[in-house]
């Protein structure tokens, strides 16, 4: 085993008392990887990355392993694709016999047809989409012949209990199967309910289950079944505009009974009003209708949320400054982008964004905007919703190496075999998943873990403080930050302060309009969205789980031991909670070698997570009592900031990994003779993919040796 610190330090970390002592020394300067423990134990090679955003390309692969690349795409030939992609499914999964699928067909044929027909009666008079194939293929498609039969089955004894006048049963449920999709859930829901209206569907986790809708019963006791059928199929089926009429009722309290019911039950959704009129023999009848609220439909009509997705290719520019470019530019907030992950600065990279309130046209019409501050978008299309942190599946990225030639001090000559070697070390035994230094800034005076680290004390002037503390420089945000430092004048700081520092001016004109008092400061930081108050929390917790992943390699090696946590990557579809999947390995099983390194996670400090149960436990109880965090809750209801914790594997893998070297002539020795110029700089092409939240530049410091 490998480790960068000196032998003094690492034989100390074996022992408690050294705990403190390593805490100290991590606390005393800026945060880097310097100090931290390597997995493997090959000599490297020395080289340098990021001499120009070309040399770093990174492109985003998403959800469904696809590279998000700057290609335009048709969408409607995507679509199509899509469509074609599954029937070919469809036709090709596995099919009960022909006697079965007969059977099926029949059965969810008269299903729909009987469906229609119940909703033909209820909208008499409003123009419906075809729905009938869209009721076959949910029922067909989604649910088995077995699970329809027992659906069928269930439904005929909760319409017997009902008209024999019995109380139904809410705790009497049916299990429709695991639905982890959520669209799916959602047709589920509406197939049923529209199809049997005195069944209730619920979601359990991902399980869809039906029981007796107790509501139905009521209302079939106050007017008749063939009346609170077409009621239940009117109120779930939710056409814009439409009305449900009762049958004429002469009885006022009768009248007042069923308002009072609908009322009670469905008065957020529906209002009720009774007509008269009368009828050919010439008498008075009152009839009660019910209609969906149009206030509020209408504002959501009116004001639909809109989603536009693209590809946004950067170069030179962070994630958060490259959104705060586009909000400006677009005249909405920065809030109002989504993305799934952040992605290096000086590099070129291509990212999925999805913005609120701009339609695509608008979007295409501001391109020329974007060119200008590095920025190109491609794959411009509406889409549905917008992205989650996380939602991605990696990165794909494209490095070179410039500069390569052994360590100094190594006697070496064969830089040829050096490289080899450590490119088959990391393919063959990973590399520690330690966050990049991307994660905590490249401030040398403040960076944004100390930040965080305030922010869950909750010393929110503190926090404004470091926050504002100015780095070495002349550049214009330096002096802005320079000036409020030294005179604490927000109104002439705001000039100062370059527009497209979005997170700075929003501070700023915060604490302009509420003071720096504690309220002040807690206004300010309330001011800015929620994903940019937590990065500061998060990249604390990052610096924890750095040092806690370098104390365990440099304790206990390159296996799984008693009392390490053990990750159990069980189907999405199980309802356990995160920490329910956690194992703690014993020592029959370390004896036994039952799980390996690759399998060991430590976990993120957080509210809802277990912590190891060897040395490494007692690391992180040091750790946060040493930073005064031991009676932190992890949450911080000032700034509706909630930190659970996770957990994270503590090696990780690149895939595909492929080197290739370069020979790139000297220009400067080409100039001086042209006819002889033998000054070369070997150069290297790595290309890899990671998965998501892992650090291309972590990857290439165990690879090199080499901090970046």
């Amino acid at each position: 085993m490998g480790v960068v610190r000196g032998q003094e330090v690492a034989e100390a970390l074996r022992s408690r008392t050294a705990v403190r002592l390593f805490i100290y020394k991590m606390e005393e300067r800026p945060l880097d990887l310097d100090s931290l423990s390597y997995i493997t134990d090959h000599t490297g090679f020395y080289g340098t990355i990021k001499n120009s955003p070309a040399d770093f390309a990174v492109t985003e692969i998403d959800v469904t392993g696809q590279l998000v690349t700057k290609g335009c795409t048709d969408v409607n030939e995507e679509l199509q694709t899509q469509h074609n992609t599954e029937e070919n499914f469809k036709k090709t999964r596995l099919c009960p016999s022909t006697a079965e699928a007969e059977m099926k067909d029949k059965l969810v044929r008269d299903i729909c047809e009987a469906v229609l027909e119940k909703v033909d009666n209820v909208f008499e008079d409003q123009d419906l989409p075809e729905c009938e194939a869209d009721l076959y293929n949910v029922v067909n498609t989604l649910l088995s012949l077995d699970v329809q039969e027992s659906l069928t089955k269930f439904a005929c004894s909760v319409r017997s209990a009902f008209e024999s006048k019995v109380s139904g049963d809410d705790q009497c449920e049916l299990s429709l199967g695991l639905f982890p999709d959520k669209s799916a859930r959602a047709s589920i829901h509406s197939a049923v309910r529209q199809t049997f209206p005195f069944l209730l569907t619920f979601t359990r986790s991902p399980e869809v289950l039906v029981k007796p809708n107790l509501d139905y019963q009521e209302l079939s006791l106050l007017t008749s079944e063939e009346e609170a059928d077409k009621f239940f199929t009117f109120l779930d089926a939710k056409v814009n505009s439409s009305r449900f009429t009762f049958q004429p009722d002469v009885c006022k309290e009768h009248r007042k009974s069923v308002h009072h019911f609908i009322s009670k039950k469905f008065g957020k959704l529906v209002e009720t009003k009774s007509f008269s009129e009368k009828s050919t023999d010439g008498l008075q009848k009152v009839c009660i209708t019910v209609r969906f609220r149009e206030r509020k439909r209408q504002r959501s009509e009116e004001n639909p949320d809109i989603f536009t997705a693209f590809t946004l290719e950067k170069e030179n520019l962070e994630t958060l400054e490259a959104i705060g470019y586009l909000a400006s530019s677009l005249g909405v907030l920065p809030s109002d982008f989504s993305y799934a992950g952040i992605k290096d600065k000086k590099a070129i990279t291509y990212q999925s964004v999805v913005v609120k309130k701009v339609t695509p046209e608008r979007l295409r019409g501001a391109e020329v905007l974007f060119k200008k501050k590095g920025m190109r978008i491609y794959n411009i299309h509406p889409t549905s919703q917008h992205l989650h942190l996380g939602q991605l599946t990696g990165n794909h990225f494209t490095i070179v190496v410039r500069d390569v030639k052994c360590h100094a001090g190594d006697m070496s000559e064969d830089l040829e075999n050096r490289v080899e070697e450590a490119v088959c070390n990391v393919k063959n035994r990973g590399f520690i998943n330690y966050y990049g230094p991307q994660r905590f800034g490249k401030g040398r005076n403040v960076q944004s873990h100390e930040i965080g680290l305030a922010l869950l004390k909750e010393e929110m002037a503190q926090a404004i403080k470091l926050f504002f503390t100015p780095e070495d420089g002349d550049d214009p945000v330096n002096k802005a930050k320079k000036y409020f430092f030294q005179t604490e004048d927000i109104k002439g700081t705001l000039p100062l302060m370059p527009a497209y520092k979005v997170r700075e001016r929003m501070l700023l004109r915060a604490l302009n309009r509420y003071g720096i008092s504690d309220d002040g400061c807690i206004r300010g930081w309330l001011s800015i969205p929620h994903s940019m108050r937590i990065f500061y929390i998060h990249a604390y917790c990052s610096k924890v789980w750095n040092e806690a992943a370098s104390y365990r390699i440099a304790t206990y090696g390159s296996k799984a031991v008693e009392g390490d946590l053990i990750f159990h990557n069980q189907d999405t579809s199980e309802t356990s909670s995160l920490s329910d999947r956690v194992h703690i390995v014993t020592a029959a099983e370390e004896e036994e070698g039952v799980y390996s390194i690759h399998q060991v996670v430590l976990p993120m400090p957080g509210h809802s997570i277990k912590y190891p149960t060897n040395q490494v436990g007692q690391w992180y109880r040091e750790a946060l009592a040493s930073a005064g965090l031991q009676s932190c809750k992890f949450r911080v209801g000032t700034l509706q900031l909630n930190i659970p914790g996770c957990y994270r594997h503590i090696i990780k893998y690149p895939h595909n990994l492929i080197c290739e070297p370069i020979i790139e002539i000297d220009k400067q020795s080409l100039e001086k003779d042209s006819e002889h110029a033998t000054s070369q700089k070997p150069t290297l092409k790595l290309s890899f993919q990671l998965d998501s939240s892992c650090y291309a530049t972590v990857c290439l410091r165990e690879m090199m040796k080499c901090n970046f």
